[in-house]
């Protein structure tokens, strides 16, 4: 019986379209998915936009249109993009959506209630709207909020609280413990720390008056819920937690949550707090990505350095796009995009070595056996075997970074036999013939194994090298079961080689360095 896999991305708010940050955490999620689905599990992949907040209001006004208009346009973006990623979520969850949302945000609100841990009180202070949060001076540097560069604005209102402060050494032994894994490890370490100063209380609401877009506040409806009590709700909300239906059953806890680390105190503090109350069970992981910086800098308009992740997947391919969020920016930690590193780390991995390696052996197989596939048994390599350990063991920690190089590891194996073992050689010599016919049947295998380990990072190349074996259909969990069992590639009698490069080579004419030079 497969075994059920649940995962999600943050919601992403709408406030404006897509940025390279969110394709970073919408293909790491999705390449978590897609490896799941392959090795047999039963993934439910949630993803979403937040569509609340003083930040969505202030924008619509500016741009002099509707807040549902913005909203609307907006979440359309991110689902556009996430098609061009081919991104294989299985439900996209909206905050505004009134039947399935609201009613999941207003029984977790009850059930805090009930628990004594919602109350109203005054609040005077610092509040950066583009964090969405209450800030204290030691936040800030010069007097500004470090994230934004921008001076916390003075509120003094009357909101209901969350008594986050109540669950602080909870949160840091739940943390130690690992109940919740925060990956990687480091990351834990920076929300222990504040769990044992002691978390604060959070505001979970505002006056009406100030903001009326959003989750009416159960029996209050001159409050508004406020950010983090109906954004992160969403986790359990799409999972149908008001009625706890299938969905919930199934799939809650979550296997794991895909953050980026600006919001890793909001989940792995306020979240738990939240479920904590609620008497929800926890997630089980928390993966957090870093940000990405232009040539070692932060991207701005201002600076337009900004790099649209629609416009680089069309210049370059989708799959290129993937490979290097996948392979080049490290696990938790920031990462650096430069064209000419994307255009280097393309060129070098994917166009000269694995679309190089996929060529030549079906080339080979095309001019020396007329594309027929050799019908006698052949061994692959005891090191594929270690490579897929790595490979699965990489997946298992959540390093998708890791499970790459192990992929190109493989890539590097076949070439290596392919240099050893002189096909080209081999044809030259009658007494060899067999030989020759075992050598390409091995590699043969290889590219098959190389297709499946492809696919999570490159879904599309790895269906174009299925085809050449007409098993584009096969790359699921019963198609590697065969795989493992050696039996796959005695389905395949011949293969085509198409006349469609894998991976082009990033020339000149087509390269963007000048661009930013």
């Amino acid at each position: 019986m497969p075994h059920p896999f649940s995962l999600s991305t943050a919601i992403a708010y709408v406030n404006g379209p897509p940025h390279i940050g969110h394709a970073l955490e919408f293909v790491e999620a999705d390449c978590l998915a897609r490896y799941h689905r392959m090795i047999g599990d039963e993934v439910y992949f949630l993803t979403g936009t937040d569509e609340h907040g003083s930040k969505i209001v202030q924008t619509a006004e500016k741009l002099g249109i509707g807040v549902r208009e913005l909203v609307d346009m907006n979440a359309e973006k991110f689902r556009t993009m996430m098609a061009q990623y081919r991104i294989s979520y299985d439900q996209f969850i909206r905050t505004s959506d009134q039947k399935i949302h609201w009613p999941a945000v207003e029984k977790i609100w009850k059930k805090m209630v009930e628990k004594g841990d919602i109350y109203k009180d005054e609040y005077k202070g610092l509040y950066c709207v583009g964090c969405e949060e209450y800030k204290v001076e030691k936040d800030l540097v010069d007097g500004k909020c470090p994230s934004h560069d921008k001076a916390p604005e003075e509120v003094e209102q009357v909101n209901y609280f969350f008594r986050l402060s109540k669950y602080s050494d909870q949160i840091a032994e739940i943390l130690k413990s690992q109940q919740v894994k925060i990956l990687p490890n480091f990351r834990a370490n920076e929300i222990i720390a504040l769990c044992e100063r002691g978390l604060e209380d959070v505001s979970f609401s505002r006056p009406n008056e100030q903001l009326s877009w959003g989750v009416p506040v159960p029996g209050d409806e001159s409050q508004t819920m406020y950010v983090w009590c109906d954004a992160l709700t969403n986790y359990i909300s799409a999972l149908d937690y008001a009625n706890e239906g299938e969905l919930f059953r199934k799939f809650w806890p979550v296997d794991c949550h895909v953050i980026g680390k600006d919001i890793l105190r909001f989940h792995a503090g306020v979240w738990i707090g939240m479920l904590l109350s609620a008497e929800i069970p926890l997630p089980k992981a928390e993966l957090v990505h870093g940000w990405i910086h232009f040539e070692g800098g932060r991207m701005s308009k201002s600076m337009g350095n900004v790099v649209d992740p629609v416009d680089l997947a069309q210049h370059y391919g989708v799959d290129a796009s993937r490979y290097y969020l996948l392979a080049e920016i490290p696990v938790g930690q920031d990462g650096n995009f430069s064209y000419e590193l994307f255009e280097n780390k393309i060129n070098a991995d994917l166009a000269n070595n694995l679309g190089n390696f996929v060529n030549r052996v079906l080339s080979m197989t095309e001019r020396y056996l007329n594309d027929v596939v050799p019908p006698h048994k052949q061994d692959i390599p005891s090191e594929v075997d270690d490579l897929w350990q790595d490979y699965h063991e990489a997946f298992v920690e959540y390093d998708h970074q890791k499970a790459a190089q192990a992929m190109i590891g493989l890539v590097n194996l076949g070439n290596k036999l392919i240099d050893d073992a002189k096909p080209w050689a081999m044809a030259k010599n009658e007494n060899q013939s067999e030989d020759l016919r075992q050598v390409l049947r091995r590699l043969l295998k290889m590219v098959l194994h190389l297709a499946f380990m492809l696919s999570p990072f490159c879904p599309e190349k790895a269906e174009q090298i299925a085809a050449s074996f007409d098993l584009d259909d096969q790359l699921d969990a019963t198609g590697l079961e065969k795989l493992q069992q050696n039996t796959l590639l005695d389905q395949v009698k011949q293969v085509k080689k198409t006349n469609v490069v894998l991976f082009a080579r990033i020339e000149p004419e087509k390269s963007k360095v000048h661009q930013t030079s």
